[in-house]
Order: structure tokens, then C-alpha cells, then sequence
């Protein structure tokens, strides 16, 4: 693909040439969720024009934590089309059987994929599908009422991430995939923006573990599972008996995440659309409280770090790591050139106390990636909630001023509406259908009407209770 430099994007459609036809889809971001659309999109009936944009050189899917042997905390099912279409060419299923691994992974008789695995394919199905665009920056998006289509500005960059050319392409839709990005704590901002010191947040982990494992004593901060991976990483690979490791956490117990199989039904479709009725100051109070159904520890996870603390305590002795829940970073700051001092609180005491280290690993988590200035040329339509964030609508759609002919779905920005399976990778080829069947106007995906045992509210299901039978549940009498 090549764009014209200029001052001034010009009239560029990839793949035509400089034809200026609109696309029925433009998709922003191309991580697991908009990969998931494309493939799936690959194969609506009829064929669909989409392109697909990313402003990395290449697919890569959190590789600073692709540590070896981690696992994802889903299914091999919760690939990017088999819960939507298990007949797609896109599968995991296929992408092993291409590479003669079928038999292999048979006997493994592992459910859940490894990272590093689920990461090599997520590169084969970006490294064959159609229509996908790397090295390519969004600048802007823009209604046009004349044409009534979007319109997308982007850069086109160089292998070294510099501005090569200028492009603009139309849609009639686009889907926002941008992700998220690494949250860092107001305490220490300003240690891990300075190269020279030893602060940096998980994503960067595997980066970095050479110079963290030859550090004299590291912290870890965070009690989720990149956390506990860090934490385990590490501990693996200090000596026995001095091991001079910290790892605390705000919550108030390094506690397994929720995975009951009837807890897991806060991942079905059911519950996303429960949870998208329920007024906006209920999901504002319940998403927090439910932490532990996505910001808690794999169970195994838990058993491998105290099997190892007890291994390290077979000959007599406690291992040098010192494991704290309940604590919070007040302040940070630099001690002589080398060191981190931490000032710490414990909420429940209510005790202060400091902690000099010599590397600080912040497994703090992500949040949303802000779309305000992407979207700002579309910012006089968008509706907002009283806290000011966009409204989105039952099908993943940005709601829009009546007069905006064409939609804007997003994934993974939707927690505020949709709960806490947002960033889930088990709905992601749902949603993905989803959004094709809300934009194509037919079904090109049939989707189950019912996909939990769990009746989340008290309000009747429009849904048959065994196949084939069309009588719904009886509602409560409210009176």
C-alpha cells in the first residue's frame, strides 16, 4: 500500500489504486478483538470491503509477558471465530492442523493454550488474512453529511515508525479495537517515565528480567495475575534463602479469580445484556465489586508460589520474601542513584512505613485507551452518560446524533456498559458476530438466544428454556 506525501491527505482507498469507493467497514487497531472481526468478516456471505489499520509494524499480543509457560485463563475455544463459527478457516484448531501439530496438541490434553501459542496464532491468521494494514497511524475520523460516509485519516509509516505518507480512505462504519494501555499509579509516574531508573510496569517485564533478576532485592507491585507471574518468575530464579523480594498489593488478599463454573456466567452474552439494562449508577457500583470475577489469580497460579516459598523452606529457614496485602504507595522517590524508596500505608492498620529496593515492578493493570481526540471530529454527534464517557447501545455502537447514517462500534471500551466481560477473550467472536450481524442488517451469524443456566434479574427471558419450545419464563408478580 503507498499514500501520496503531502501536505494534505489525499483521496486513497488501499488496495485501489486511489480509488475513493467507500468501505462498508474500517476497523481501528487490529489486537485479538478487531482480528477477531476481521476474520469473521473475511467470511459474511457476499463479501464485505473492510480494511483493518495498526500503527505497530506487526501483530504482537502483550509480548513483555509472554513468559514461559504461562497459559491463558480461557478455553482454546475463546480463539478469535469458533464460539461464532467453528467451521471458519480461522480457527486454532486449523492454524495447528497447518503447521502438523493436531496429534500433538490432542495429547497434551490441554484446554487452556499457552500465551507464547495463542500469540504465534494470532500472527498466522494476521500474517494470511486479507485487507490488514500495519504501520499505519489513524490521525482522524470525520462525518461527511454531503457523502455520508466517515472519513479516515492515516499515516502511513516506514520500518522505523517515521511518517512516510499521508492517506485518507471512507467507510460507511467503523469498528474502534485500540485497546489498552499500561496504568501506572500517580505515585510513580514520574519514576517510570525516567529511563534511568529502575521502575517500569509488567508489559515491559520480559525487557527487562536479565537486569531484574541481577537487582540485589525487587518489588512487585500488584495482586493480579501478571503480577503473581512476575512474582513466580522471579522467585524461580533467585537463590535459595536470599531471595530479598517484596510483594504487595492494594487489595486485601492475594485471592484466586472467581472461576466457578457457574461464576464464569458473568462471561456469557446473557449476562452482558443484564448488565447493559440495568441503570447507570448500579453498573457504576457493581463493576468494582466484582473484581475478583477478572482481577484475581489462576488457582494454579497460587499453589505453583506456595509450593515454591515451601520448597525454599524444607531445610529450616523462611525464604527472604515478604508477601503483604493491604498496602497502598503513598509517595516515591529516588535514594542516592540506584535505589527506589517506596513510602508505604497499610489501610487496615493504618501504619506507615518505608522500603528501599533496588527495582520496582508495577503489575498494575490497564485501562481503556482515551478516544477523544481520535474521534473529535465526531465528537459534536456523540452522546454521553452523566459521567461524561460515550453511550453505547446493546449492539457495541457509539450512540450518535439521529442524523449520522453510518455506526461506530468499539470493543473492549464498553465496561462501563456492557460488565466485566469486555476485555474477555471468550466473547470476543460473539461480539464480533454481533457487530457483522447489526451491520449487514441480516444474520450472518446465528447466535444462540440463550447461553447461560443462570437467570440474572427477575425480569422475563426471551428465550426457550429447551430447544424447540417457544414458551417463555413466567415473571414474578411485582405487586
Amino acid at each position: 500500500m503507498t499514500g501520496t506525501p503531502a501536505s494534505e491527505p489525499s483521496d486513497h482507498t488501499p488496495g485501489a489504486g486511489g480509488d475513493t469507493q467507500p468501505h462498508d467497514l474500517v476497523g481501528i487497531g487490529i489486537g485479538p478483538f478487531n482480528l477477531s472481526l476481521a476474520a469473521l468478516a473475511h467470511g459474511v456471505p457476499g463479501g464485505l470491503a473492510t480494511a483493518f489499520y495498526e500503527q505497530r509494524p506487526s501483530f504482537h499480543w502483550h509480548p513483555g509477558l509472554l513468559i514461559d509457560g504461562t497459559t491463558l485463563q480461557v478455553p482454546f475455544l475463546a480463539d478469535l471465530v469458533t464460539l461464532a463459527d467453528p467451521t471458519s478457516p480461522w480457527t486454532f484448531l486449523n492454524y495447528l492442523r497447518s503447521l502438523d501439530r493436531l496429534f500433538p496438541f490432542y495429547f497434551a490434553e490441554r484446554f487452556p493454550m499457552q500465551r507464547a501459542e495463542y500469540d504465534a496464532y494470532c500472527r498466522w491468521v494476521s500474517g494470511h488474512l486479507p485487507g490488514l494494514h500495519f504501520g499505519h497511524q489513524i490521525d482522524a475520523v470525520r462525518w461527511n453529511p454531503e457523502r455520508a460516509l466517515f472519513e479516515v485519516d492515516y499515516t502511513q509509516l516506514d520500518t522505523q515508525g517515521e511518517a512516510e505518507a499521508l492517506g485518507r480512505t471512507y467507510t460507511r462504519n467503523i469498528a474502534l479495537g485500540v485497546g489498552t494501555e499500561p496504568f501506572v499509579p500517580e505515585p510513580l509516574k514520574l519514576l517510570a517515565e525516567s529511563p534511568a531508573v529502575p521502575v517500569l510496569h509488567s508489559a515491559d517485564y520480559l525487557d527487562h528480567r536479565q537486569k531484574l533478576l541481577s537487582a540485589e532485592h525487587v518489588t512487585v507491585i500488584g495482586s493480579g495475575q501478571s503480577g503473581a507471574e512476575v512474582f513466580l518468575d522471579l522467585l524461580r530464579s533467585r537463590p535459595v534463602g536470599a531471595e530479598k523480594m517484596h510483594w504487595l498489593a492494594r487489595t486485601d488478599a492475594f485471592a484466586p479469580m472467581e472461576y466457578s463454573k457457574l461464576g464464569l456466567e458473568h462471561f456469557t452474552p446473557d449476562y452482558s445484556r443484564y448488565f447493559h439494562a440495568l441503570p447507570e449508577q448500579v453498573r457504576d457500583d457493581l463493576v468494582p465489586r466484582q473484581w475478583q470475577l477478572h482481577k484475581g489469580i489462576d488457582a494454579g497460579t497460587v499453589a505453583a508460589i506456595h509450593d515454591e516459598l515451601y520448597r525454599r523452606s524444607l531445610h529450616g529457614g523462611w525464604p527472604d520474601a515478604v508477601l503483604t496485602p493491604g498496602v497502598t504507595v503513598r509517595t516515591a522517590g529516588r535514594v542516592a542513584t540506584t535505589k527506589v524508596e517506596l513510602h508505604l500505608e497499610h489501610l487496615q492498620q493504618g501504619v506507615r512505613s518505608r522500603l528501599t529496593t533496588d527495582a520496582v515492578v508495577l503489575a498494575t493493570g490497564y485501562r481503556e485507551r482515551p478516544l477523544d481526540r481520535m474521534l473529535a471530529g465526531v465528537d459534536s454527534y456523540m452522546r454521553r452518560d452523566a459521567s461524561g464517557r460515550p453511550r453505547i447501545d446493546d449492539q457495541y455502537r457509539l450512540v450518535l446524533d439521529p442524523s449520522v447514517s453510518g455506526s461506530i462500534y468499539v470493543q473492549n471500551a464498553e465496561r462501563h456498559t456492557h460488565g466485566v466481560g469486555a476485555p474477555d477473550l471468550g466473547l470476543a467472536a460473539w461480539r464480533s458476530a454481533s457487530i457483522l450481524n447489526s451491520l449487514t442488517g441480516k444474520e450472518p451469524y446465528p447466535l444462540p438466544r440463550r447461553t447461560a443456566f443462570t437467570t440474572f434479574g427477575l425480569q422475563q427471558q426471551q428465550t426457550a428454556t429447551v430447544p424447540g419450545q417457544k414458551t417463555p419464563l413466567t415473571p414474578l408478580d411485582r405487586h
